[in-house]
């Protein structure tokens, strides 16, 4: 009804206080009817506005006292019109009451509005950046490298020329020709750890161990990986969720919690899917030091919260920091993996 035009909602609210009039004019002073005037008052009030339903409760106190004019118990025209001011009143109290209820409830929509429109925004924000991580390392993939390759089997070639020839320079070509090689893992690596699951199909548990493998060749850091080894998570989402959490997390132990030691475990639990990441940094200061969750945190419990997962992050008792995601996940969200006879 608010949708309606005011004017032909209005209607309605003052056809209801003449109905109800008549029906007063009608009836023994006995049997009072004054308490269902506040319905169309009410009405009025939630379909157009707090201005109208004041109007309607004037309108109503109005009928009121021409319905009862001719019938009511009252000795003199002063108790008469105090009793019409009486029900003024109480009029007025029900649309100021109402129109208390319908602001509130307004503001509760907004809220919950807000609310939805910043999830959603959480959400684009997340799949922008999810979507920009794979197309960048899908054109790593399948760009670059490719590239690097190429040129590393050409100089490859021109190795073998200038070695044919005796020539001084091939020495020099070989280790142009390694250097192109190591360019080339650096930037298959890369790519693996921006575009894990859908680079290489083969699952999860193969990604956290590529991850693990990859960071601690690049930092020096011992990173350990353990799991069901016949536990694979089909859902791609899911899957992307867990590892870019696993991804976070560490970066966070070897930038910010400078740990030598790092462990990542994915295990299954009845339908409890648990991914731990520990390490033996110098721990997570609580936000109640006046430390600010930074965006990487916020992303990992948005990535959770999306998969509908708990995530804690919390001091680790023995030193370090420990994350986990736990996901209440159904059968047909992991399957067993066999390896083919």
């Amino acid at each position: 009804m608010r949708a309606q035009p005011a004017p032909f909602v209005a209607i309605l609210p003052i056809l209801m206080t003449i109905a109800m009039g008549w029906l007063d004019y009608i009836s023994d002073w006995e049997l009072s009817l004054f308490v269902f005037y506040a319905v169309p008052i009410m009405l009025a009030v939630w379909w157009v506005g707090s201005k109208v339903g004041m109007l309607t409760a004037i309108f109503c106190a109005a009928v009121w006292w021409v319905a009862n004019q001719s019938n009511h118990p009252y000795e003199t025209h002063l108790g008469y019109a105090w009793a019409m001011i009486s029900r003024f009143v109480f009029f007025a109290l029900v649309s100021f009451s109402t129109a208390i209820v319908r602001t509130r409830q307004e503001g509760d929509a907004a809220r919950i509005l807000m609310l939805e429109e910043r999830r959603q925004l959480e959400h684009d924000i997340v799949a922008v950046s999810e979507h920009e991580q794979q197309r960048i390392g899908q054109d790593l993939h399948d760009g670059l490298c490719q590239q690097l390759a190429a040129i590393g089997c050409a100089q490859h070639l021109l190795a073998e020329d200038l070695q044919a020839q005796n020539n001084a320079a091939s020495r020099d070509a070989l280790l142009i020709e390694e250097s192109i090689h190591q360019a080339v893992t650096q930037a298959r690596d890369l790519a693996r750890g921006i575009f894990p699951v859908h680079v290489d199909r083969s699952g999860l548990s193969v990604a956290l161990t590529e991850l693990a493998q990859m960071t601690s060749k690049l930092t020096g850091v011992s990173i350990a990986v353990t799991h069901e080894a016949d536990e694979n998570v089909t859902d791609p989402d899911v899957a992307m969720h867990l590892y870019r959490i696993a991804q976070e997390a560490v970066a966070n132990a070897v930038r910010h919690g400078k740990a030598k030691q790092v462990t990542i475990s994915l295990d299954r639990d009845g339908h409890i899917l648990h991914l731990r990441i520990d390490d033996n940094g110098c721990g997570i200061q609580p936000l109640s030091s006046g430390r600010k969750e930074g965006m990487g945190l916020r992303t990992m419990r948005y990535r959770a919260q999306g998969m509908g997962a708990i995530l804690h992050i919390e001091p680790r008792p023995g030193g370090g920091t420990t994350v986990s995601c736990r996901l209440n996940v159904s059968q047909s969200s992991t399957s067993k993996h066999h390896d083919p006879d």
